[in-house]
């Protein structure tokens, strides 16, 4: 019976954590370092739940599941179900959002920097375009992919955030005590940081790879399930330790960057402004390299989880080369639509996937027959779906609720949803339809 190694595990570790750490695992947890200042603490606390817990959550639900990816996993609630959930999920953390979004996470925060400021918009066509051609390289080679990320890209991209972080922390900017914070972050810094963690998309991704994970240990010749599933929750407890050690120090190193700057509009701004205080010009070169390397090595694992997927959903349509090829094409044309876009339009998504992934996540590790009641599951993923729909409507951007007319429907339902200020407004009819489910299967026992 094969066994890991501890290198090997450390090595399926790396490439998740790879695949996990993008642009936005930085911009996000610097942005709110500086907002919530001397209320990092739970402010950082709350983002961990989400931002860290989740994703590992559904790294080990995967495993633990013995499914083979998420579209078995989901369509235990049916088969339509499975389908429209697995679809929806990849598109957002692929070629509509997430995949986009580290492009022009690398251009605006550093490359753009680096440029002259006329023709910005022809500058980013042409990163966009050499961005995505390289991660056309690598991701058709999947199954080197444990190589790429985990040997190559991620130790390249850690050495960079290394050097800016140790600066950083070793000539600190100001006292975190000292700093006020703002917005939500006053009264609400725990709820707030939970939400901030929603950004990052992680708890979709660990979803989605979750079977990376599990081919990768496969590939290294364990086949036994549950030592496999085993394996997988290790890889995945380690990637989350470092991931929480990473979002800790950068929040720390935002908010501590309060006593020389204030607030920036974004946490790429942020991050570029510490940059170029430290190191000055050469501080913008520093970012660039540590920002495109873990954009480049998380999209590379995005095109790579959502062609195999495709290709395994649709058999006897086109080979993953043509998946790959088609959602990098995707992904260059909508990532030249701009971050502000993308951002404003993936916030709404987020607020109906998420509690959607949390609820499939918690049942599945509950295992048993709450893992695989239908009954259970279509109830309780059912009541979360309609009060996750408002959540949905609320955040669209201002200008589209108008033009709909949305708000007064939306405000009535969201005065009588708990939580729904907080961006909660899912959890009680989840329990709701989870009692329901409950009650319908004891009544089925009995009959």
């Amino acid at each position: 019976m094969k066994k890991l190694s501890f290198r090997e595990i450390l090595a399926v570790a790396s490439m998740l954590f790879g695949l996990f750490f993008g642009a936005g695992n930085l911009i996000f947890p610097a942005s709110m370092g500086q907002l919530a200042g001397s209320q990092m603490g739970p402010a950082a606390l709350g983002f961990l739940v989400t931002g860290v817990g989740l994703p590992l959550l559904g790294v080990a639900a995967l495993g633990i599941s013995r499914e083979e990816g998420l579209l078995e996993l989901s369509s235990r609630v049916g088969k339509g179900y499975g389908f429209f959930f697995t679809c929806l999920l990849y598109l957002t953390i692929g070629p509509f959002f997430a995949i986009p979004r580290c492009a022009t996470v690398s251009y605006t925060v550093g490359i753009q920097r680096l440029l002259p400021e006329s023709g910005q918009g022809v500058w980013l066509a042409v990163f966009s375009l050499v961005f995505f051609l390289l991660v056309l390289f690598f991701s058709l080679r999947p199954g080197e992919i444990l190589t790429w990320v985990g040997k190559v890209l991620n130790p390249l991209f850690l050495t960079f955030l290394a050097v800016l972080i140790l600066r950083a922390l070793v000539s600190p900017l100001g006292q975190v005590s000292q700093v006020s914070p703002s917005g939500a972050y006053v009264s609400q810094a725990f709820s707030t940081g939970l939400l901030e963690g929603y950004n990052t998309m992680d708890a979709l991704a660990g979803l989605a790879f979750g079977i990376l994970v599990v081919q990768a240990i496969r590939g290294l010749g364990v086949r036994e399930p549950g030592r496999v599933a085993s394996y997988t929750v290790r890889a995945g407890l380690f990637s989350s330790l470092l991931m929480a050690l990473i979002y800790v120090l950068v929040t720390l190193v935002g908010a501590q960057s309060r006593g020389l700057f204030p607030a920036s509009e974004n946490g790429g701004e942020a991050l570029a402004q510490i940059a170029e205080h430290y190191f000055g010009g050469a501080g913008a070169v520093i970012l660039a390299a540590t920002v495109s390397v873990a954009c480049l090595k998380t999209a590379v694992g995005l095109i790579t989880s959502c062609g195999e997927t495709f290709a395994r959903m649709f058999p006897h349509g086109p080979a993953y080369p043509v998946w790959a090829v088609g959602f990098c094409t995707i992904s260059f044309l909508i990532a030249n639509l701009g971050l502000d876009a993308i951002v404003a339009y993936s916030q709404p998504v987020l607020m109906l996937l998420y509690p959607l992934a949390i609820v499939l996540i918690v049942l599945t590790l509950a295992g048993g027959a709450l893992g695989r009641s239908r009954p259970v599951l279509r109830c309780t993923l059912g009541f979360t779906a309609a009060a996750a729909a408002v959540d949905f409507l609320r955040a669209l951007p201002a200008g589209t609720r108008a033009l709909l007319r949305l708000d007064p429907a939306v405000e009535w339902v969201s005065g009588w949803l708990p939580l729904a200020e907080q961006g909660f407004g899912w959890v009680c009819p989840a329990l709701v339809g989870f009692l329901a489910g409950l009650l319908i299967q004891k009544i089925r026992s009995r009959r």
